[in-house]
């Protein structure tokens, strides 16, 4: 196991991370269903190779997850890890609630102190109307006195404006997570970003390096191209290279759920250093990424000229999960992706809504047949 600096915290964490968030579960339909007993055997089996960084958050797995890792870390185990967990800031409703979160997951945990405590999943929406609302910072501020947790940080999920704006609002932040991936380095935080806050001096931990597992298995024609330069490497390795490359990635966390995964990144972290990829080889991950997005099955470029819908459809979301099944061949995530979507707003932002009215479609600069074309996407997502 390889270990970098958090940032100017003083600790050292292993460069694999894992993410308690995707555990194996005897029912694939109920997310709080975990095999225990696997699941112990794969974060056991992760620890016993130097992985020293487990992340979670309340409601993971239907809130099965941080008392899952709490039981996990017995017998000696919590002594070997930090702990890593969020405050669910979406859930804040009035002034006490911070305190009663973080006290419940302690206890969850099993534990007197989370060593990386996360403000989760922080947008503009959270950052104005809860985080400054209900002075959260400040409470951090005391928590850390207390002793309840080690290091202040944030969990992001919005644009790079908004993440600049939460970096610049509070100058006492140690550490980040960021969604980060080759293909997402206009997205979110953006690279540019992610980059700033590592010159800070925060620690930047890395989200999402697989885009949710939309990279380990690509088409036939992007997998030729990465191995026309290395046969050896699989996709998922060089997914995660392309990461540990960057010196200002402090670690990359991973949701294995399989032993199979387990065994593969510890293999991968063992031989990943920064500035581990040669020119010809980030060459060839740019290469990779233009022939990715250049696989589309309707020309949308997202710039918004269709919206609003008069009956709520997000035309532009719905056109981007429909495209990233082409792209990157998961049915199973862009199913998941859309119906995540349709929790959103009474399920109005759904394909299935479009009343083919034609409004948009005399907007759209790509004169895409819009009405015609919904119908398809629910088809294939719902």
């Amino acid at each position: 196991m390889q270990y970098r600096k958090f940032g100017n915290t003083g600790k050292e964490v292993s460069i694999l991370g894992y993410g308690a968030m995707r555990m194996p579960t005897t029912d694939p339909e109920n997310p709080g269903s975990i095999d225990e007993k696997e699941a112990a055997y794969l974060i056991h089996k992760a620890i016993n190779e130097g992985l020293n960084y487990v992340d979670t958050a309340y409601f993971y797995h239907g809130g099965a997850s941080e008392p899952l890792v709490g039981r996990i870390l017995q017998n000696g185990y919590r002594q070997k890890v930090y702990v890593a967990t969020k405050s669910p800031i979406y859930s804040i409703k009035e002034e006490g609630d911070f305190q009663t979160f973080m006290d419940e997951q302690l206890r969850r945990l099993q534990t007197d102190h989370i060593d990386f405590y996360l403000l989760h999943a922080i947008n503009r929406h959270h950052w104005q109307d809860v985080v400054l609302r209900f002075d959260i910072l400040h409470k951090l501020e005391e928590a850390k006195k207390a002793g309840k947790i080690g290091h202040i940080g944030f969990s992001f999920h919005d644009d790079h404006d908004t993440f600049m704006k939460v970096l610049d609002g509070y100058d006492k932040w140690e550490f980040c997570q960021v969604q980060m991936n080759y293909m997402d380095i206009e997205n979110q935080a953006r690279l540019d970003g992610m980059l700033e806050a590592a010159r800070r001096g925060l620690g930047v931990v890395v989200m999402e390096p697989l885009l949710g597992g939309k990279l380990a298995n690509p088409l036939p024609q992007i997998r030729d191209i990465f191995q026309r330069v290395n046969t050896e490497r699989t996709p998922v390795e060089w997914a995660l290279d392309w990461v540990w490359n960057m010196p200002e990635v402090s670690l990359l966390l991973s949701g294995m759920g399989a032993r199979e995964q387990v065994a593969q990144n510890l293999q991968y972290a063992g031989r990943a250093r920064a500035g581990m990829l040669s020119d010809a080889e980030l060459k060839t991950v740019e290469a990779v990424r233009a022939a990715i997005q250049s696989i589309t099955a309707v020309p949308c470029t997202r710039c918004g000229y269709c919206m609003p819908c008069p009956s709520g459809v997000d035309i532009p979301r719905n056109f981007t999960i429909y495209n990233e099944y082409y792209m990157y061949n998961n049915l199973e995530k862009s199913k998941g992706d859309y119906k995540w979507m349709g929790s959103e707003d009474e399920g109005k932002k759904l394909a299935k809504n479009c009343v083919a009215c034609g409004a948009c479609e005399a907007r759209c600069p790509q004169q895409i047949e819009i009405s015609r074309t919904m119908p398809k996407v629910h088809e294939l997502l719902a």
